[in-house]
């Protein structure tokens, strides 16, 4: 897995893809992306999620939507799941599905990685499961240092790891890209064909990547 293959496959600039490869070339290793179909899919999402491996933390305006990653501390903060899908919980809704109870979490846990772990939540959830399924390897407190899922090796095993964890390998088994691109994108597939968002550029990288890996 070559930057000069990761660069065709993504998108991505060739010193982009060379900064990246070799934490690309490890998670795909060890997490099993070691078919044409699974690493054609995995890279053409990775390639649209990052702009070609540009952005490996999101780029934060604030937009309207990044605003509700922060809790309001006016309104008032639910209890659990089922409270917070109450209207009376909406201000704060978003907020604490990401677990950002702190003043400041919005943006200090902005989307990190190549497929943009979001929320303090998420951060110490990957944190944990990487810990868990390597034990052996020193990996981040990412809920102390979110930042440090931007880095390459931590941006790729992060995305390896959010697609065991979805279980996308299965839509990349039975060739189904629409599939696996709902589940990224919209967290589970949906009936209509092409509805993630970004689904054209996500479909011209994969096809790419298909006749580069070819």
């Amino acid at each position: 897995m070559t930057p000069t293959i990761i660069a065709r496959c993504t998108g991505a600039r060739l010193d982009r893809a060379t900064r990246c490869a070799a934490g690309l070339a490890q998670a795909m290793a060890m997490y099993g992306i070691d078919t044409l179909a699974r690493q054609a899919m995995f890279l053409a999402n990775i390639g649209h999620e990052t702009g070609g491996l540009q952005w490996l933390t999101e780029i934060w305006g604030p937009t309207s939507q990044q605003r509700r990653y922060e809790r309001d501390f006016s309104a008032p903060w639910p209890n659990s799941v089922e409270q917070s899908k109450l209207p009376a919980y909406e201000t704060n809704r978003l907020a604490y599905g990401l677990g950002n109870t702190q003043p400041g979490d919005g943006a200090r846990f902005k989307g990190h990685g190549m497929l943009q772990t979001t929320g303090r939540f998420n951060h110490a959830a990957v944190r944990d499961r990487l810990r868990k399924r390597f034990p052996d390897m020193s990996v981040p407190d990412f809920e102390a240092e979110p930042e440090r899922l931007a880095e390459p090796e931590w941006a790729a095993l992060s995305a390896a790891d959010y697609i065991a964890m979805k279980d996308c390998q299965r839509f990349a088994d039975q060739g189904d890209f629409d599939g696996y691109c709902d589940t990224i994108n919209r967290g589970k597939k949906t009936a209509a064909e092409g509805d993630s968002n970004g689904w054209a550029d996500r479909l011209k990288l994969y096809r790419a990547a298909q006749a580069v890996l070819s």
